[in-house]
């Protein structure tokens, strides 16, 4: 009875004729309630509570309103919370590119349902999402958002519409410092649009030059024999003393299943093997610690130095994959997610949220 007495007092408090200075505590104090799992659970469950929430988040501007959008970025990490969320679309949308809104819709689209549902929902503010990939500093939670958008064929059309030059806007991105969380977002929706395997060719050509973009956060600083580093783009040569690799692991997984996907045909392979693919590689799986990593970094090297598949097999997208094997991979992914959630629960300095792990089927 005393929670049920405090969630009608906060609801009370969070509308829009109570004073200002008691709306903003009450606002405070639903993010404060939303930092420990057990209060996001108790948010989600109380759709009143919610709706209050989200008419609040849709205040421009104000102080409150920020606590409150904060709040449910928090509270979308919840699945409870997710459908009684998707609704207010409409209103969240006008806030983009807000970044606890880019947070917030970036947690509502990890199924695949719900990235469909928030990309039908985006219509003509697709192109002004994609302009604030041009400023200084992106908001960080833009990257999930896209990344998880892109798990669906729709989104990845979207990113791979040659005349919005989407796909060329995100491939500075894979050397950004100043956010993680932006940055593995950002290579996840590229890993995502690897996928299409009609588009390989594109994205391996000089309008796009995919390659040295994804091989340069793997390659370090070591000093490579004058044939090795002619084999390999411009802009990969002649790396300084203090060049470092990109230091998340799973950001250098997903840089690795790009590359992958994109040896799936045969003008693929020989356009990655030509540009002197191995040569990273090679250094890479020397200096890799990680086993995840390194076993995806051997997968790669084996492809580069193995024999070319037969005729019927040469597009690997194509080939059938047993169902079985292929809800095995996605349950893997699905608890890699759920393992860094854990440990971002246990180590609150960790960000809250990222991109799905669960990517397009294979």
């Amino acid at each position: 009875m005393a929670e049920e007495g405090a969630v009608v007092a906060l609801v009370a408090l969070l509308g829009p004729d109570v004073d200002p200075a008691a709306r903003a505590g009450a606002a405070e104090a639903a993010l404060s309630l939303s930092g420990s799992a057990a209060g996001r659970r108790l948010l989600a469950a109380r759709p009143e509570l919610l709706e209050a929430l989200l008419a609040l988040a849709a205040v421009p501007g104000a102080e409150p309103a920020l606590a409150a959008r904060r709040c449910l970025l928090n509270v979308s990490a919840e699945a409870a919370a997710r459908g009684a969320l998707l609704p207010a679309l409409p209103a969240l949308l006008p806030l983009l590119p807000d970044g606890p809104v880019c947070g917030l819709l970036a947690n509502l689209s990890r199924e695949r349902g719900a990235a469909r549902a928030v990309l039908r929902a985006l219509g003509s503010r697709w192109d002004p999402l994609l302009q604030e990939l041009a400023q200084p500093r992106p908001p960080p939670e833009l990257g999930p958002l896209l990344c998880n958008l892109s798990q669906v064929p729709e989104g990845r059309r979207r990113l791979l519409d040659r005349s919005r030059c989407a796909v060329q806007r995100l491939l500075p991105f894979t050397q950004y410092r100043d956010s993680t969380e932006h940055r593995r977002g950002i290579v996840g929706a590229l890993r995502n649009c690897c996928f299409e395997h009609e588009h390989h060719e594109w994205l391996l050509s000089e309008a796009v030059d995919i390659l040295p973009f994804l091989l340069l956060p793997l390659a370090g600083p070591e000093d490579l024999p004058e044939e090795d580093m002619e084999r390999l783009p411009p802009d990969l040569q002649y790396l300084p003393p203090d060049k470092q690799r990109e230091e998340e692991p799973d950001i250098r997984r997903m840089l690795l299943e790009a590359i992958m996907l994109l040896t799936a045909t045969g003008p693929g392979r020989r356009r990655v093997r030509a540009m002197g693919t191995y040569v990273v590689l090679r250094e890479l799986h020397g200096w890799e610690r990680h086993p995840g990593v390194r076993a995806a970094c051997e997968r790669l090297l084996q492809v580069l130095i193995g024999d070319e598949p037969p005729p019927d097999m040469e597009n690997l997208l194509e080939v059938n994959i047993p169902e079985e094997v292929e809800q095995q991979l996605q349950r893997l992914d699905r608890e890699e997610e759920e393992q860094r959630w854990w440990e971002q629960e246990r180590d609150p300095e960790q960000e809250p949220h990222g991109p799905s792990r669960e990517g397009p089927s294979r």
